[in-house]
C-alpha cells in the first residue's frame, strides 16, 4: 500500500513538475500542428500577428497592408507596432478540426474592420503588378479560391514558411505546386528565397 501510495505521488509530482519546467512540451499534443511564441496550437479564427522570425527570438518587422483602408491592399513588411492581425480559416469544404496544421490549405484574411467597399474581402490572394515586374500578395481574395500553407522553415530557428498554392490563374501555366513566399521589396510575393515567420498571438481587448 504504502508502494502504491508512494507511485502516484511520484507520479503528479513529476506531472506537477513537467507542467511548470516545460510549459510548451504540454501545449502541443498535435506534432502537425502550427505552434505559436507561446509554444501553444494556431487556431481557425483566433488572431495573430505574422512577424519576421530572427535569431535572437526578437520580432521587429510584421506583415501590415499598404494603406489602412485594407480594402486592395498589397500585403507588406512593416515595424511591429503598425502590424496587422490576421486570422486563418480553412477553404470551403475543409475541416482542420479546430487546429491549423502544417501543409494544410488556408485562407489568410487581415483582422481589420476598415475594409467597407461592397464585395471586397480582407481575405488574401495573389495579383499580378506590373509595377513590381510579377505577382505580388494583395487583398480582396475569395473563398476557395486564394489557397495559403504553412509549413516548416527549412533554416530552422523554430520558424514557418508560408506559401502560396495556386489552382487555375497564370501562374498555373507551368505548374501548379506551391510557391513559397519571400520578402521582395518589402512585399509579401513568391520568392526563392522563402521569408522566415512566427505567429504572435493578440490579446484579447477584454485582457
Amino acid at each position: 500500500m504504502k508502494i502504491t501510495k508512494f507511485v502516484v505521488l511520484s507520479f503528479l509530482f513529476f506531472s506537477f513538475t513537467a507542467t511548470s519546467i516545460f510549459p510548451h512540451a504540454v501545449h502541443a499534443e498535435d506534432p502537425e500542428a502550427v505552434i505559436d511564441v507561446n509554444g501553444n496550437e494556431v487556431t481557425p479564427d483566433a488572431r495573430y500577428f505574422i512577424g519576421a522570425a530572427s535569431d535572437d527570438n526578437t520580432t521587429t518587422l510584421a506583415v501590415s497592408a499598404t494603406s489602412q483602408i485594407i480594402c486592395n491592399s498589397d500585403v507588406i513588411l512593416s515595424s511591429m507596432s503598425n502590424g496587422l492581425p490576421v486570422t486563418f480559416s480553412s477553404p470551403v469544404g475543409e475541416s482542420n478540426d479546430g487546429v491549423i496544421r502544417e501543409d494544410s490549405y488556408l485562407n489568410v484574411n487581415f483582422d481589420a474592420a476598415t475594409c467597407r467597399m461592397a464585395g471586397v474581402s480582407t481575405m488574401w490572394k495573389m495579383e499580378l503588378r506590373p509595377t513590381m515586374r510579377g505577382f505580388v500578395v494583395t487583398t480582396g481574395g475569395v473563398n476557395g479560391l486564394n489557397r495559403f500553407k504553412i509549413t516548416k522553415y527549412e533554416g530552422g530557428n523554430n520558424s514557418y514558411q508560408l506559401s502560396y498554392c495556386p489552382i487555375s490563374d497564370p501562374m498555373c501555366e507551368c505548374s501548379c505546386a506551391c510557391v513559397p513566399l519571400g520578402n521582395v521589396v518589402d512585399r509579401l510575393a513568391p520568392s526563392t528565397i522563402p521569408f522566415p515567420v512566427v505567429f504572435e498571438p493578440v490579446a484579447d481587448k477584454s485582457s
